[in-house]
């Protein structure tokens, strides 16, 4: 078992910046990908960003250039960077990690860009 703990979000003005990070604790070792996903209200969970053990990473198109997701496999922490952010619907941001073919999500944390 993977327990994920997230931290950071908060209600941010429109081209401000926030830092997401996520812990994990529990079995750690063999952990595999990690990265970031968020849900809107009424909408699906989309892909963020995600990372490699290996620091490989994937952008969802409306971030790229703004988001930059980074890694501590040490300390098994994965880090989102939020830059330029722009008004939309509040969303919660959940932390996942893949390990041994079994995913884990965190609890979430609220993200709100609002002037």
């Amino acid at each position: 078992q993977v327990q994920l703990v997230e931290s950071g979000g908060g209600l941010v003005q429109p081209g401000g910046s926030l830092r997401l990070s996520c812990a994990a604790s529990g079995s750690r070792f063999g952990i595999g990908v990690m990265g970031w996903y968020r849900q809107a209200p009424g909408k699906q969970r989309e892909l963020v960003a995600t990372i490699t053990s290996g620091g490989a990473t994937v952008y969802a198109d409306s971030v790229k250039g703004r988001f930059t997701i980074s890694r501590d496999n040490a300390k098994n922490t994965v880090t989102l960077q939020m830059n330029s952010l722009e008004p939309e619907a509040p969303a919660v941001y959940y932390c996942n990690a893949l390990r041994h073919g079994v995913a884990y999500w965190g609890q979430g944390t609220q993200v709100t860009v609002s002037s």
